[in-house]
């Protein structure tokens, strides 16, 4: 009986492995023609816009920073004026210098005319006057139990705070009153439904947010929505490009109406990138470039351990202790 158990777990392994797709594109490319440049140190944490190394070091728009945060911090967002906003995950925010004590753990910040709004791991939400230290404005919210890692921070749109929560609802304060307004439910009923994604077409002055089950298109005019279970999501002029779990990489309008698409059968898109067109970091090994039409494509070998960190800014590729600056 031993020997027959052995053999049928040996046998289920072998079949589990044996059934495991992978991406194997048949016409690839050498890898990009880009030099590979060194960081001082590896990934520690990061979030959609940033990242912290182990030294301390922040990875921000700007590039990799000269100095270096206090222990413990890690990055959280960028003032106007190009301050880090760091959390220690305890107790503290650091604003440039400026440290401000809090009563919980902060996931998300943002800051304008000395108004702070932030998200706490609880799903609560404050505004706070850094002068003052004063609460403006303090709501909690149902508490979110699983959360994808990917949480974004609250964006000021004129005089409107927009605050991403963790249970997939964007509320919105007055900075005028420090009031709420207008609770939007992106996607209240999901496993993992805090907002990953929060930014604005500013031609339209459309507001794009996502959840990893949903994206939304918020105008004067009307609230859209699209089902869609999201590995990533940017917006390029006045396109929204949305990566899929199953491969799709898709180009919609700001109304959400599908422009053009790609399926790349079994791949894992790791992040989406835009310069002139577009590029998607594929998991397996692989950088796909499609053009701005989605008409032809590319497809090159891109040498990096899957295990390992990676995020892109602007048309950086940060992976590990290394990053490139896409063509």
């Amino acid at each position: 009986m031993k020997y027959l158990l052995i053999s049928l777990t040996a046998l289920f392994l072998f079949t589990g492995c044996s059934n495991k797709k992978y991406f194997e594109p048949e016409d690839v490319n050498d890898e990009l023609k880009v030099e590979k440049k060194d960081l001082s140190d590896s990934i520690k944490s990061m979030n959609r816009i940033g990242a912290t190394l182990e030294d301390g070091t922040v990875i921000t728009q700007y590039g990799v920073s000269k100095f270096k945060l206090p222990e413990n911090f890690d990055f959280i967002n960028l003032t106007n004026e190009g301050d880090v906003i760091a959390t220690n995950n305890k107790d503290s925010v650091l604003i440039g210098k400026n440290e401000i004590l809090v009563k919980n753990v902060v996931v998300a910040a943002a800051l304008k005319d000395e108004k702070l709004a932030l998200v706490y791991s609880d799903n609560s939400i404050e505004l706070i006057d850094i002068n003052t230290k004063k609460t403006l404005y303090k709501e909690y919210l149902q508490s979110s139990l699983a959360n994808d890692s990917r949480i974004t921070n609250p964006y000021f749109m004129g005089n409107l705070i927009l605050f991403p929560t963790l249970n997939g609802k964007v509320i919105i304060v007055s900075s005028l009153n420090n009031e709420s307004v207008k609770n939007i439910a992106v996607d209240p009923k999901g496993q993992f439904n805090n907002i990953i994604f929060l930014d604005v077409l500013k031609d339209s002055q459309t507001l794009i947010t996502a959840t990893p089950n949903k994206i939304v298109s918020i105008s004067t005019k009307e609230i859209l929505a699209k089902e869609y279970e999201i590995r990533d999501v940017i917006i390029n002029g006045e396109f929204v490009y949305v990566a899929t779990i199953d491969g799709q990489i898709i180009k919609l309008t700001s109304s959400l109406v599908e422009v053009a698409k790609k399926k790349y059968q079994y791949s894992k898109i790791n992040a989406l990138a835009y310069t002139d067109s577009l590029y998607a970091i594929e998991s397996q090994g692989y950088i796909i470039n499609i053009d701005e039409e989605f008409v032809r494509d590319e497809i090159y070998e891109f040498d990096f351990n899957n295990e390992d960190r990676l995020i892109v800014i602007d048309n950086k590729i940060y992976f590990d202790e290394d990053y490139i600056t896409l063509p």
